[in-house]
């Protein structure tokens, strides 16, 4: 007992874990040991500082029941004068126990307990670390594929899982590729487990911060993101600074950055969107490539008016377009074909006006 301590900070620096908590854990170990060797009728506590352990007795009066019920935890006021002579009813008298002088039961009781109670503490401290990840990118390196294509991956001291519901279309992984993904959640079930995601409009936004300098530093801000996985994205970018492009800085020279990040999303096309707070210019711009003539905002509804040939735009292959710009926005797209005279009237101003500057 004498080399506790010394026990207690090689445990808290070899597992890296808080010295406080493994002393609480120490104590709670010594509790239980006595409690098993001695009886669970019997009440023990431990002195912080010293680590030593005690057995606790209450004095009561010499007719109380509990004296015949609970011996061990109770003692007679007139039993207890004889050992402290100005001893009142309330007080407690204490023995400490010393555990080592049991031998080697008492030992193995303590190792056990110890064991336990550590390897829980463990457990929870990794847990929090992971729990507060959740959306934050990592990388690992693939240690197993099972027959349902759910890959196993080992991340730092642990073994998360993407599901292949949450692997792009298309995305194949074997044992040693070294893979980037977001962690989805964290969850308690026999150990712990990490779910893994890289279809989750999370794991694009991690990417572009992770290549985006003015994204890392907060000059530009990601307002908000939709994907649907290894098809196409989009996402609404908001500087900080008057002397910004968002668009630009996310693109980059020659489209250098959003490539890289699209090819780690096998390919997929990212819409770069600046945000505006009026509803009906983000769903014009989020729109592209779709040329719009007008929307209008009514309710959750978003009403939006465009000639013939953008409408096959606006909505996209299979839909994708539209569906995306309705994730992003929050509102219901209803498209609405201009006639055929006031989308000609609408050409004709154009090109009356490109006349008008012809002729300066």
């Amino acid at each position: 007992m004498e080399k506790i301590t010394d026990i207690i900070e090689a445990i808290a620096n070899e597992k890296n874990l808080n010295l406080e908590s493994v002393k609480e854990k120490v104590i709670t170990a010594l509790i239980n040991t006595a409690k098993r060797i001695y009886g669970q009728e019997y009440d023990f506590f431990v002195e912080p500082k010293s680590l030593n352990l005690y057995q606790k007795i209450s004095v009561v009066a010499d007719n109380d029941e509990r004296i015949k019920q609970n011996p061990e935890s109770f003692i007679a006021l007139s039993k207890a004068k004889k050992e402290v002579a100005d001893i009142e009813l309330g007080d407690e008298l204490t023995y400490e126990c010393f555990l080592e002088n049991l031998g080697r039961t008492a030992v193995n009781a303590l190792h056990k307990e110890l064991e336990y109670h550590i390897q829980k503490l463990l457990e929870q401290t990794i847990f929090e670390k992971y729990k507060n990840k959740i959306g934050q990118m990592v990388f690992g390196t693939v240690i197993r594929v099972d027959n349902e294509e759910n890959t196993y991956i080992e991340i730092d001291e642990l073994r998360a899982f993407l599901p292949r519901k949450n692997r792009i279309k298309g995305e194949k992984f074997k044992v040693g590729d070294v893979i980037k993904a977001v962690i989805r959640s964290v969850y308690m079930d026999k150990g712990i487990k990490i779910e893994l995601s890289r279809t989750s409009p999370k794991f694009l936004e991690c990417l572009l911060e992770s290549e985006v300098p003015e994204i890392k530093d907060k000059l530009v801000s990601v307002v908000k993101s939709a994907r649907i996985p290894g098809e196409r994205a989009k996402i609404v970018l908001m500087a900080n600074s008057d002397n910004i492009d968002p668009v630009g800085a996310t693109v980059g020279v020659k489209g250098v950055r959003i490539n890289a990040v699209s090819k780690e999303l096998h390919n997929e096309n990212i819409d770069c969107i600046e945000y505006s707070n009026e509803p009906e210019i983000l769903v014009a711009r989020a729109l592209t490539p779709a040329i719009i003539h007008s929307v209008k905002i009514e309710g959750k509804k978003a009403l939006v008016s465009l000639s013939n040939d953008q409408k096959s735009k606006a909505i996209g292959k299979s839909g994708i377009n539209i569906r995306l710009v309705t994730m992003l926005s929050s509102y219901e797209i209803e498209l609405k074909e201009l006639d055929s005279t006031k989308a000609q009237s609408s050409e004709e101003a154009f090109k009356n006006l490109q006349d008008l500057f012809k002729n300066v």
